[in-house]
């Protein structure tokens, strides 16, 4: 886990992002990791209430939902990239406490 002078722990999932095969090292600086998971939870969080709404208003599953999300966060403009985004959506089904997503399909 990586902390930074504010106490901000990294969950190692977040980290996992960095991580290039066969390396120990994350690919960035403990800065840029920390902040992009800041950024990254912070999505996550604000999509639980709009996520919520989509299920109730369209009468769809869970899964539906976290796909509809995931092709969002794979536009270009998102602010996210594809490991980012898979990482946005299984934090937000832990946050809805819905079951994890599997690997979701780019498009």
């Amino acid at each position: 886990m990586m902390a930074d002078d504010s106490q901000l722990i990294v969950p190692p999932s977040f980290i996992a992002l960095y991580l290039e095969p066969h390396r120990t090292r994350p690919s960035a600086p403990r800065e840029v990791i920390t902040a992009r998971y800041e950024f990254c939870e912070d999505l996550a969080t604000v999509l639980t209430e709009h996520a919520a709404e989509i299920k109730s208003s369209l009468h769809v599953t869970d899964d539906d939902v976290l796909q509809r999300v995931y092709r969002g966060l794979r536009a270009p403009d998102s602010g996210v990239d594809a490991k980012e985004a898979q990482w946005v959506v299984n934090r937000l089904a832990e946050l809805l406490g819905w079951p994890l997503p599997g690997e979701m399909a780019p498009g």
